[in-house]
């Protein structure tokens, strides 16, 4: 969309991609999941004529990887404001394509407010991260940004660590910022994930749009 003049924009459907600017340890670079919202956001676009990707959102709400160089986080309320705010200049319906799991609660409360708006989220699975699954989806679409030298993090389920990430941040329970182990991440499985995760998109935007 960036590219286009605007007589050009046509689309029905504008998705958003969201990311942040955080840590995802010392092997992965900072845009991690702003990369990974862009290319599930031009995946659903390859497959529906109707829709546009506009610029992707990197900065969210990151305050649990304070301290860790690198990380910019806008924060809970700024991060609701901007997104209400876009959904409503848009003259359609607008989908927001979300990679950072810190942007779920602000996310959530913007879409009570825009009817026309919609959220989406991947499941993939597996470690909550920096660990095999991102490392793996990193592999798949910016292999030259991957560091070769990847530590194991702390692998304890994110369920039990949630207490102690909401009082003291990421770094409290993983110094090296990963909770998983990317020890075992490729490319293979990286693009098997996002296979995967476009095509639940797809069908995702397909029920909302009633076709």
């Amino acid at each position: 969309m960036a590219d286009l003049p605007s007589p050009a924009v046509n689309a029905g459907l504008v998705v958003v991609p969201l990311g942040a600017t955080e840590q995802h340890g010392p092997h992965l670079p900072l845009g991690t999941d702003t990369t990974i919202a862009l290319a599930l956001a031009t995946g659903l676009a390859l497959a529906r004529r109707d829709t546009v990707v506009a610029p992707p959102l990197p900065y969210g709400s990151s305050g649990e990887h304070a301290g860790f160089a690198g990380t910019l986080s806008i924060g809970q309320d700024a991060l609701r404001l901007v997104v209400t705010e876009l959904a409503r200049s848009w003259e359609g319906r607008t989908l927001f394509v979300c990679a950072h799991g810190g942007n779920a609660e602000p996310l959530a409360a913007a879409m009570r407010d825009v009817p026309d708006a919609r959220a989406w989220t991947p499941t993939f699975g597996g470690d909550a991260h920096a660990g095999r699954v991102e490392t793996s989806l990193m592999l798949a679409l910016a292999p030259e940004r991957v560091g070769a030298a990847r530590e194991p993090g702390n692998v304890t389920p994110l369920a039990e660590l949630l207490p102690a990430l909401r009082v003291a941040g990421v770094r409290s329970v993983a110094p090296n910022g990963i909770l998983g182990d990317p020890t075992g991440a490729s490319a293979d499985e990286g693009r098997e994930l996002l296979a995967r995760a476009v095509a639940e998109l797809i069908a995702f935007t397909t029920d909302w749009l009633g076709e």
